[in-house]
């Protein structure tokens, strides 16, 4: 692990394509390193999801090089590695899976519902607004909550259409993503119980992503999106 985040740190340094092409051997080391890593994380997350198990590395993980076609940003590669191990169906599934993210000095597991299409993002905030004592025991259990922290950017600044805005808890409806993540320490990553750290991470986070892939297996028509880039 220390051979990709030193890797990542001079990527960023220098994101240009004559450095790449220059380091291209010790890129590839880097990206068998990888694969390695993913492997073993799909080992962790299919002991309590056993679905894991049918993954391969490359169901979980993202291309380096960034696509600059529709953006002002033209630096030609992402300086962080992202492994997203999804037990439903890999990177294409819009079920929550659990997700790795690898870069110097901002390192973090994280996981839940990311950017779900209007007519998903409806169902789970009904879910949500259904459910509420069991979501509440779910963010709010100890366990969770001294580990995990909830993506708050994108909010809606009122209540959704067709929720009273003096609702106790109207602002749980609010996120136009339901994730949460945890920092990890480059010590945390590089050390040789990292693996078990971040899928002891993962393990806590199950019954948050349970909670929202219960409503896509009630609506299958939403299970499948376009690839994520992270």
């Amino acid at each position: 692990m220390e051979e990709i985040i030193e890797f990542l740190r001079r990527l960023a340094a220098h994101n240009e394509r004559e450095w790449f092409n220059a380091h291209k051997e010790e890129y590839l080391r880097v990206k068998d390193e990888v694969e390695s890593f993913a492997e073993k994380l799909i080992s962790g997350v299919a002991e309590f999801e056993p679905m894991a198990a049918l993954l391969k590395p490359a169901d979980c993980l993202y291309r380096i090089y960034r696509d600059t076609r529709f953006s002002n940003d033209k630096r030609p590669y992402k300086n962080h590695i992202g492994i997203y191990v999804n037990p439903h169906g890999g990177k294409k599934s819009e079920f929550c899976g659990y997700y790795l993210h690898i870069e110097p000095d901002n390192c973090l597991v994280g996981g839940g519902a990311w950017c779900p299409e209007a007519p998903l993002l409806k169902e789970y905030r009904k879910e949500i607004y259904s459910n509420i004592e069991e979501y509440l025991g779910i963010i709010q259990n100890p366990e969770f909550e001294a580990v995990y922290s909830p993506y708050m950017q994108d909010e809606l600044k009122s209540a959704p259409k067709g929720y009273p805005k003096d609702w106790e808890y109207i602002d749980l409806l609010k996120p136009r993503s339901f994730t949460v993540s945890a920092r990890l320490t480059e010590q945390d990553m590089c050390s040789k119980q990292a693996i078990e750290k971040i899928c002891g991470l993962f393990r806590i986070m199950k019954p948050y992503n349970d909670f929202f892939n219960f409503t896509l297996e009630e609506h299958p028509e939403f299970a499948v999106r376009t690839p994520r880039r992270r």
